[in-house]
């Protein structure tokens, strides 16, 4: 894109969900939930508060990433696309697969491991974090007739129904149905939250986002609806929040003889969706207001944002391993967490990855020329 056509709000956004990643893989060692490092004692207000902002830390990254991919595929041919999608992500991928992760694995396991090595003689290769970028590339690949399609003027009457619903104050509402209706069917048959791409529950329900951030990009005025009824959309985010946390914590027991277990989940579900979508939609439009312009810092943030997110987890981790072991609060650790965490990761990325071509490519930034 040119300058006056690139869209620094989305680019803003981008920064702000990765750094959204990062704060919660920060918490994830202390709010009593699964990780590959956990604290000694955990923290319930932690995890009431981190359950809440994983509603929309993903979904908003990846319609980001849905706008990116038509902005991609805008000054390409599908081939040239497909090209340009495995340098930029099948390329770190397998590259953090062997040598970003196995750190994770180490330290996770490091009590059955004799040394480092044993992580390459087992084979024990994973994803872990980057379970994201497999993703994109699958939707990227999988979703290219339907690109071709957006792009064609067949589509057009389509994209003026949308845009007729989109124009309503509540229209942008409406499109949590299908959202709600595909997750409460797919949940039914992969209940389970793996992020794996075959969890179809999970898959179809980051690709509904994804795929939406394709139909903005395609429409002539979901953009300006977005920004003209933010004060609306933000309205039903709040009830959302409300409705969210009143179901979080109602007793069980107060619910249970009314409502089988099956139809709890369900209501979680929806409750959720409503919380992720009316997120999404509040944070676009209020995005064109507060986020429109160029700046330097939004520069450097946007070329290091990538690289930030291969390395953030595995430097978590290894640090983490460590200050868990302290004899300290779990706000000083995190405190300590992130103020070691942080710097580290800033300073690998601007001698180690900024100024080597082969680094660049393994880490899937462009060349310097290009940006």
């Amino acid at each position: 894109m040119s300058d006056k056509k690139r869209r620094y709000d989305l680019d803003w956004l981008r920064v702000i969900a990765i750094l959204a990643v990062y704060i919660h893989h920060i918490g994830m060692p202390f709010n009593g939930d699964k990780f590959h490092i956990m604290n000694s004692e955990s923290s319930k207000v932690l995890d009431d508060i981190m359950v809440f902002f994983e509603q929309f830390r993903l979904p908003l990254l990846f319609l980001i990433s849905g706008t990116g991919t038509m902005f991609a595929f805008s000054k390409r041919t599908w081939i040239q696309f497909l090209k340009e999608r495995s340098k930029r992500l099948i390329i770190p991928l397998i590259f953090g697969i062997f040598f970003i992760v196995p750190p994770q694995t180490y330290f996770e396991h490091i009590t059955t491991y004799s040394s480092y090595i044993d992580v390459y003689k087992n084979g024990s290769f994973e994803t872990n974090h980057l379970w994201f970028i497999e993703n994109l590339f699958i939707m990227s690949v999988f979703l290219i007739p339907f690109i071709l399609l957006l792009r064609s003027s067949k589509f057009d009457k389509i994209m003026q129904a949308l845009d007729a619903i989109t124009i309503r104050k509540h229209g942008l509402l409406l499109w949590t149905i299908p959202l709600i209706i595909i997750t409460l069917l797919l949940k039914k048959v992969y209940p389970n939250d793996s992020k794996d791409i075959t969890n179809l529950s999970s898959t179809f329900y980051y690709g509904y986002f994804f795929i939406s951030g394709m139909l903005f990009t395609r429409s002539n005025n979901s953009w300006n609806h977005l920004k003209l009824h933010r004060q609306f959309n933000f309205a039903s985010f709040l009830i959302s929040i409300i409705l969210f946390y009143v179901y979080y914590f109602i007793p069980s027991e107060y619910i249970s003889p009314y409502i089988s277990l099956s139809n709890r989940w369900s209501l979680w579900y929806l409750v959720c969706a409503l919380v992720s979508w009316t997120f999404v939609i509040t944070m676009l439009g209020y995005g064109q207001v507060w986020f429109h312009k160029k700046s330097v810092l939004l520069k450097k943030c946007n070329e290091a944002i990538y690289p930030f997110y291969i390395l953030h987890q595995t430097i978590i981790i290894v640090l983490g391993y460590y200050i868990i072991q302290f004899d300290m609060n779990i706000l000083s650790k995190i405190t300590l967490l992130i103020f070691t965490s942080l710097p580290l990761i800033i300073i690998i990325y601007r001698f180690l990855v900024y100024p080597f071509k082969v680094t660049r490519i393994l880490f899937g930034m462009k060349s310097k020329k290009t940006i």
